[in-house]
């Protein structure tokens, strides 16, 4: 019988312990999985990642909607990123007209219905996007145009001061979302709102001795930036557009006035406008970005680069 049927007595108990042993990793990897329901967080754009991992630290997953180098005024969302809206707790979005959440957000609120969606700009008072001195003539029609309609500025993350408020906007969701962290939550954004609040005053002392306070810039994103600091923007695109011609050379002739030197430009846009004025002014392009994630560090460093133009 032993000889006969070797199964039983070899291949069998092989089989047994192979399948006891995949049991054995299978109830390990259950074990490490996270447990089930909504996890994590969404922002709209890379400087509110700063504003949410300064809150939850390493307590949540934060996912950005619009990536590194990409614009939202173009950017379309990846399966993947759609995957991770999914599982989040919450949304923050900017909620002041930014294009990528007038395109998408009924969408992205579609895929997670448990999801809660948190308006980063509630408590903002919203400016008319700048028009410079409206580029005379065809400026000044087109400027009244868009007031008409409401053409609001959704760069409301490019002042401090307004930062200190998304942060407590997102701080009420988070707690809302995850009560059991609420002094965890406290006490991070206190703290960075305190840093905020330095960068407010570090920013005003580093412009108080600026006698020249006319900055020109290829995308007007910086309309919030001027109005809490008592500068002047000169904007080259409006509404997403190139300048025309005319709208050119009297862009170049705004320039000249105001012995304007450098032409800010973002990396989200073609340069070749920015560039064809600094030409002509014999002046420089200086790419600022008003996107990236360190959102302090990046905006001390835009002062430096803007206090070192306007001199």
């Amino acid at each position: 019988m032993s000889n006969k049927f070797p199964f039983f007595k070899t291949v069998l108990p092989m089989m047994l312990l192979s399948i006891a042993l995949t049991t054995a990793v299978c109830l390990s990897c259950k074990i490490k999985e996270p447990p089930p329901g909504n996890t994590g967080m969404a922002v709209t754009i890379m400087p509110q990642a700063e504003f949410a991992h300064s809150i939850v630290a390493d307590n949540m997953d934060v996912t950005i909607m619009v990536p590194p180098g990409a614009s939202p005024h173009t950017y379309e969302p990846t399966p993947s990123q759609m995957e991770s809206l999914a599982r989040a707790k919450l949304y923050a979005k900017v909620g002041s007209g930014v294009e990528f959440e007038l395109s998408w957000m009924d969408k992205l609120a579609a895929i997670n219905r448990e999801m809660l969606i948190v308006d980063c700009s509630q408590g903002i008072e919203l400016i008319p996007m700048t028009s410079g001195d409206d580029h005379e003539e065809e400026g000044h029609e087109e400027a009244e145009h868009e007031h008409e309609h409401g053409t609001l500025d959704p760069h409301i993350w490019m002042s401090p001061r307004n930062a200190v408020i998304m942060v407590r906007n997102m701080l009420d969701g988070l707690i809302g979302v995850d009560p059991a962290h609420e002094q965890l939550y406290r006490q991070n954004a206190e703290t960075y709102i305190a840093e905020l609040e330095q960068l407010d005053r570090d920013i005003a002392s580093s412009l108080e001795p600026v006698r020249n306070r006319v900055f020109m810039v290829y995308h007007p994103a910086f309309g919030y930036l001027a109005r809490d600091y008592g500068l002047i923007m000169l904007p080259v695109e409006e509404e997403g557009k190139e300048p025309t011609p005319a709208g050119l050379a009297h862009v170049i002739s705004q320039a000249r006035s105001n012995d304007i030197k450098v032409v800010f430009a973002s990396p989200q846009f073609n340069p070749q406008s920015a560039e064809a004025i600094a030409k002509e002014i014999g002046g420089r392009v200086v790419f600022i970005d008003p996107l990236a994630e360190n959102y302090s560090e990046n905006l001390r460093a835009l002062i430096e680069q803007m206090v070192e133009a306007m001199e």
